[in-house]
């Protein structure tokens, strides 16, 4: 291609607009010399004078009349599409989607609120939840996932991250369960329940299991189900034991189930760590004002509903 110069695209739309070298030069600030041979510039590049002598004035060629219903709006779009992203923007008139993808206790507890929020400060927006059936980043990449909710560790490297919360993994039984009576959930009387374990992923070994076989055991995983919900729903009406992340049980804000009822939930009786729950978008997301919003709104909510300490 051969080398453009944007700045004359300006400079026509001066001239058309004043049909004069000395009130375009004084509207660009440049002397009427630099004017004269931006103007020569200009009928090089068109092929056209553009502007030619009539007495003591200059009127436009039939080129240039052309011209002049169109250079104003295209010069506009160019100085559109070269100056910064505004810093801020009027949530009232936004219009967008924002697609978010994340796991079901994190949509169960706080799509809710998160709608309330985003409809109160921009009403025209939109949410589109997505289930997050594995830890791939294409979606990210390739911009139709706009936010994602995941463990902080498992981001490929070129995602930007933000922290929310700290999560735990809890042991949940259904109201009455023997192995909360007499001495409690001890490692060894543990290891002798049956259990049923949430393996989107089909992996059903983890941080417990390394946990028991360090003293010694090991866990009988007799039902295996595709998320958490299902496991809490199968350890109520049951004798097995779930093993699921604190979040799952619930939290304190507006419209989320503070605790689900008819199960009672335990410390496990094994070390295993705590891992931190982080926002994750691509980078040509990063100076985005909407998309910096949405993130500050989600980074709130999680904030309030997991206060930091």
């Amino acid at each position: 291609m051969e080398p453009l110069d944007l700045n004359l695209l300006t400079a026509l739309d001066v001239l058309l607009r004043e049909a004069s070298v000395t009130a375009a030069a004084r509207r660009l600030g440049l002397s009427a010399s630099a004017m004269s041979r931006t103007l020569a510039r200009l009928r090089a590049a068109t092929g056209d004078p553009l502007l030619v002598r009539a007495g003591r004035g200059l009127v436009p060629t039939p080129h240039a009349a052309a011209l002049r219903a169109r250079v104003p709006a295209l010069a506009e779009e160019v100085r559109a599409v070269l100056r910064p992203p505004p810093e801020r923007i009027d949530l009232a008139t936004l219009e967008r989607v924002f697609t978010l993808r994340a796991n079901e206790a994190f949509i169960a507890f706080f799509s809710v609120p998160l709608l309330h929020a985003v409809a109160q400060a921009a009403p025209h927006a939109r949410l589109h939840f997505l289930a997050k059936p594995d830890k791939d980043a294409t979606a990210l990449r390739e911009g139709a996932v706009d936010l994602e909710i995941g463990i902080a560790a498992d981001v490929a490297p070129e995602l930007r991250r933000q922290g929310l919360f700290h999560d735990r993994l809890v042991g949940v039984v259904r109201t009455g369960h023997p192995l909360l009576a007499g001495p409690g959930a001890t490692v060894e009387r543990y290891a002798a329940c049956n259990h049923v374990a949430a393996a989107p992923r089909g992996m059903v070994s983890g941080p417990v299991d390394a946990g028991l076989a360090a003293h010694g055991l090991r866990r009988e995983v007799a039902v295996v189900v595709p998320g958490f919900p299902d496991a809490l729903r199968i350890a109520r009406h049951s004798d097995l034991v779930a093993l699921v992340p604190r979040s799952c049980l619930g939290h304190a804000l507006p419209g989320s189930e503070a605790m689900r009822p008819g199960l009672e939930v335990f410390d496990l009786p094994v070390a295993v760590p705590e891992f931190a729950i982080a926002a994750l978008w691509h980078p040509r997301l990063d100076a985005d004002p909407a998309h910096r919003w949405l993130r500050g709104l989600v980074r709130g909510l999680c904030r309030a509903a997991y206060p930091p300490g």
